[in-house]
Parts: structure tokens; C-alpha cells; sequence
């Protein structure tokens, strides 16, 4: 740039975009030249394994695969469905078109296909009659349509963007479409058996396409880390812009002391707003905006159960504080309302930011599921805020999302579901529940080894809320086989049980869970008496970064446009 310079005959402007360029030019290449040298890593892998194979196997004359190439073959083994692999993909050997890339697709669609299926199936759906089967039913259509949604995003980005600059989105989105279609199944456990049965055979090619494509794609991403494909474009000035939903102008809102005055839309019970309830002001943004609506809350207690729909994008909700604006309702599974729609303010757009909200139901510890707050949002905020229920208090689905300064009160499974979640310089508190019941902090409910999912708790406070004296408290239970939670850095107060975990059922826990603590103080923290679980691992510095906003929801990308602050390693 100095040679620019010394002849004095390019502006400022014109040195910048000059700049951007070369950029640009850098970028394409380098991602050009990785994207070659990972399809170069994957076809090693690939023919090398069918090489060992052959040389192996020679007389082992499996016929079930006999038609299929041997590319195919390759790929197919990293699944856990196999032989669905081996009858969707097989085809593709026909027109001789195998590369890495183009099988993965090809797996997405396949899986795309059976998942529409499988929508049909539910909203053709009758003749069934029982606790909540229609409202179950309706759980499921928009479950499903949720993952065809994912699959979609996760098709189209495939086949617009180099796989390497976008295998963590593609990971992401193909974990949340198994996460959602794994919930339309656990709202049957316990239906009649006809008609639970039906729902886990119409979804059974769905979820298996599903998480053959998931496999496939973690596959993809650990050849890239192989060739460390991730620390060359981490170097790239891409890697540290901002989201494009994020203007300029936007920027300057969200770090101003006036973000109220300049909100959008006003929600006030005593009319001064534009809407009285939030529900009617969500109506009022538009449809899959890149632009940032911010609405504004002013203190008061909103009796309403909202829903943040799929539709609306980049929503920002900033209230009067965490105890000043609160959204209440009391929505439970006793009184007939399945967990999944019991949520008090449930988010499903997309970039949603959160801030000095309280979110609470009211239901009490004898009606059992009750939620206060559902996300199933991607890269969502909530900064400040308060969650505050008893059983099943926070469901962090699905995706990725992360919780700042919050205070978050419960009994049992408080903070569930299957999301990339991290909480930070949270406050966690365990309450009184019914008679006879434990308080268990998480239930994290990862279902398929390949999901990048898990509940990360850094630097937060356990503490107790009400006498706890009489009520065993651990940190968490195993909801699903893979369940993986870590507690880092945290302070636990002298209430929590010695054993540290309880088991879902029985004495012990699947020994492929992944539970962790690393590096927590105080009366707690103890590990010399936890259970004995071969799950329960004692954890590295390097493994616990793993576990970090940066690493494990790569939320320094997204995180900053919401004025949050947080720590983004250990």
C-alpha cells in the first residue's frame, strides 16, 4: 500500500476498495485452494478405505452392497444407518458423479424427501383420540416443518458456499432437523401403543437419512481439521465481520444509552405504547427481515403466552429489567399441555436478542413440566434476564444460543433440551420443589454422537433459593445416551450432593454420555465422591476449551451484535 501512496495519486476511498479487493481476491483463493485440497483429503480417505477393505475383505461378498460403488461404500461406512445409506445413495454410482461433496447433497435431499413425508403423515393424521393427541400432533407438524426448513438451509448452503466455509452451520442445522424430529417422538412416549408405534415408523427413514447426512458432514469436518483447513481461514479478515443483518446503523443503536427511545415498536399495558400486549407488536415486524426490529417492553407483567415465529428474523426485546418487565403465564403437562408448547415466551426467528426480560410460569412444582422460557432460535441472546419456573423451567432446544448474567430458577431438569448452548456469569438456583422430588440442574438430551449439542455452564453461581436443607440436589441427569454437559469454572454451593450426578433410571448412566467439571470452587466442587460413571470424565485445559463461546458456538461471530458482553475462552 505504500507504493499507493508515494505517488500520490489514489484517494482514500478508492485505497480502500482497492484493499477490499485484494481481500476478497485472497479470500476466494485461499478458500478455492482449501476446498481442493479437503476434496483431495476426503477421496485419499475414501479409496483408501475401500483399498484396505478389498485387501481385507476380498472373499467377504457382502451382496447387499455388491451394486454399490466403492466410493459410496466409503462414505456410507462413516454412518450409523448403513444400509439406508447404501439404498439411497446407491443410485449415484449409475451416473459415475462420486465426489465427497455431491454425496453429501444427494444425502440431504434423500433426507429432505422422507422428512416431507413425514409432515404429510401428520397433517393427514386422525382417528386417534387421547391425552393431548391433537395438540401433539400440531407440535409435530411444526417440528417438521422446522426441520425441513433446516434441511433447506443446510441444502442450499452446500451447494452455494465452499462446504469449508460453512461445515459448522451445515452441522448445526442438521443436528437441530434430528432434535426436532426426535421431539415429535418423545411427545408420544406415552400414548397408546398404536399410535405410538405409527409415529416412530413414519419417521423412521427421516431420522435415519437425517443423521446419515449429519455423519457425513462431521466426517467432512474432521478431514478439514486434519489439513487444518479452519486455522488457515481463521486468518482471514472474513472471519471477523460482522453479521449482515448488522448495519452500521444498527451498531450505533445497539451500543447507545437510548436503545429504548429508539426501538421500533412500544409495548406498554397502560397504553402509551404502540400495543398493549407483545404478542399484537410481533405482528408488526416484517417477514424475514435482515434488519434489526427492536421492541421495547416497559415495565409491568404481561399475562400472555407469545411465540416469536420462524418467519420473524433479527427481533430484539429489551425490557425495564429483569424483575420490572416480566412475561407470566402457567401453561403445564397436568392440566393437558404437552412440554413443548407449555412455554411461557417460546422463540423460534432467528438472530432473537433478549435483554432485561423476565420470563417466569407460574404453574408450581405439582404440575410438573411447566416451561418459562423455549428457544429453538439460532445464534440467540438473552442478556439479563430471568427465567423463572420450577420443573423444566429453560428448554434450549435446538441450535445455537448463549445466556449472559441471567438468573435462572428450577427444580427438576431446569435447563434441558438439545442445543449448543453456553451460560455465563449466570446465577442458577435450585428451589424447594414438591415433597418427595431431587432437584437436578440439567437434562441434556443429545441423541446421535455425531450432533455438535451440549449445556456448557462458565463462571456461573449455584446457590440455593429457599431451604434446602431436606432436598437432594445434583447437577444434572442423563436425558438421552449421548447427553454432555460440562460445569467450568463455576462456584457450587455446599447443597449440591456429594455424588454430583443422578442417574435417568436405574444405578448408572449409558457409558456414552460426556459429563464434565473443570476448574469450580467452593463447598460444591468436590470431585473425590462423584459416581463412578465411565461418562464422567476428568478434563484437560484443551479439552474444556472445547467448551468455550468461541469453539463451541463460535459466538465471538455473532454474540457482539447484541451488546452482550462475555468471554469468549476459558
Amino acid at each position: 500500500m505504500s507504493s499507493f501512496k508515494s505517488y500520490g495519486k489514489v484517494d482514500e476511498s478508492e485505497q480502500a476498495m482497492l484493499e477490499v479487493r485484494r481481500k476478497s481476491r485472497k479470500r476466494i483463493t485461499i478458500i478455492a485452494l482449501s476446498t481442493i485440497v479437503l476434496i483431495g483429503v476426503v477421496f485419499a480417505a475414501v479409496f483408501g478405505t475401500v483399498a484396505h477393505n478389498n485387501n481385507n475383505n476380498s472373499n467377504d461378498g457382502e451382496s447387499n452392497v455388491a451394486s454399490v460403488s466403492s466410493s459410496v461404500k466409503a462414505v456410507c461406512d462413516v454412518t450409523l444407518y448403513k444400509d439406508a445409506c447404501y439404498s439411497s445413495l446407491g443410485s449415484v454410482a449409475q451416473s459415475g458423479d462420486v465426489r465427497p461433496e455431491n454425496l453429501f447433497l444427494l444425502s440431504i435431499k434423500v433426507a429432505l424427501g422422507e422428512v416431507s413425508k413425514a409432515a404429510q403423515y401428520f397433517s393427514e393424521k386422525g382417528g386417534f383420540s387421547g391425552l393431548n393427541v391433537d395438540e401433539r400432533i400440531k407440535n409435530c407438524k411444526d417440528l417438521l416443518g422446522l426441520a425441513v426448513d433446516h434441511l433447506n438451509s443446510s441444502l442450499v448452503s452446500g451447494g452455494k458456499f465452499s462446504l469449508v466455509d460453512v461445515l459448522e452451520d451445515l452441522r448445526t442445522w442438521l443436528s437441530a432437523a434430528g432434535t426436532y424430529q426426535q421431539t415429535c417422538i418423545d411427545g408420544f412416549v406415552e400414548a397408546e401403543k398404536a399410535l405410538k408405534s405409527s409415529v416412530f415408523n413414519n419417521l423412521k427413514n427421516s431420522t435415519e437419512f437425517t443423521s446419515n447426512s449429519l455423519a457425513i458432514v462431521t466426517w467432512l469436518d474432521k478431514a478439514a481439521s486434519t489439513v487444518n483447513l479452519r486455522r488457515l481461514l481463521s486468518a482471514l479478515p472474513h472471519q471477523d465481520e460482522e453479521p449482515k443483518w448488522l448495519h452500521s446503523k444498527d451498531r450505533k443503536m445497539l451500543q447507545a444509552d437510548d436503545l429504548k427511545k429508539k426501538a421500533n415498536i412500544v409495548v406498554a399495558k397502560d397504553g402509551s405504547g404502540n400495543f398493549k400486549t407483545i404478542t399484537s407488536a410481533l405482528t408488526h415486524v416484517p417477514e424475514k427481515s435482515d434488519k434489526r426490529t427492536v421492541i421495547y417492553v416497559k415495565k409491568g407483567i404481561y399475562n400472555e403466552n407469545v411465540r416469536v415465529e420462524k418467519t420473524k428474523w433479527n427481533v430484539m426485546i429489551i425490557g425495564d429489567g429483569m424483575n420490572a418487565t416480566i412475561v407470566s403465564g402457567s401453561l403445564n403437562f397436568v392440566d393437558g399441555t404437552p412440554t413443548f408448547s407449555s412455554a411461557t415466551f417460546a422463540v423460534f426467528g432467528k438472530n432473537f436478542i433478549a435483554r432485561d426480560m423476565g420470563f417466569r410460569n407460574t404453574a408450581g412444582p405439582e404440575k410438573h413440566q411447566a416451561v418459562a422460557l423455549m428457544n429453538t432460535a439460532d445464534q440467540a441472546v438473552y442478556y439479563r434476564c430471568q427465567i423463572d419456573a420450577f420443573q423444566d423451567s429453560l428448554y434450549a432446544h435446538s441450535n445455537r444460543q448463549f445466556y449472559r448474567e441471567c438468573n435462572i430458577y428450577g427444580t427438576v431438569d431446569f435447563i434441558f433440551g438439545n442445543s449448543a448452548v453456553v451460560l455465563q456469569n449466570c446465577n442458577i438456583f435450585p428451589r424447594v420443589p414438591m415433597q418427595g422430588q431431587q432437584n437436578t440442574i440439567t437434562a441434556q438430551g443429545k441423541t446421535d454422537p455425531n450432533m455438535n449439542t451440549g449445556i456448557s455452564i462458565q463462571n456461573c453461581s449455584i446457590s440455593p433459593f429457599g431451604d434446602l436443607s431436606s432436598v437432594q440436589t445434583y447437577l444434572g441427569r442423563p436425558w438421552k445416551n449421548y447427553s454432555t454437559t460440562v460445569f467450568m469454572q463455576s462456584t457450587l454451593g455446599s447443597f449440591i450432593n456429594p455424588n454430583g450426578w443422578l442417574p435417568w433410571v436405574g444405578n448408572s448412566a449409558p457409558d456414552t454420555i460426556f459429563y464434565a467439571e473443570f476448574q469450580n470452587v467452593g463447598p460444591g466442587a468436590s470431585t473425590k465422591n462423584r459416581v463412578k460413571w465411565k461418562g464422567l470424565k476428568t478434563i484437560t485445559l484443551k479439552q474444556a476449551t472445547k467448551f468455550t463461546v468461541k469453539t463451541f458456538i463460535s459466538g465471538d461471530k455473532w454474540i457482539p451484535a447484541s451488546g452482550a458482553t462475555f468471554k469468549s475462552s476459558l
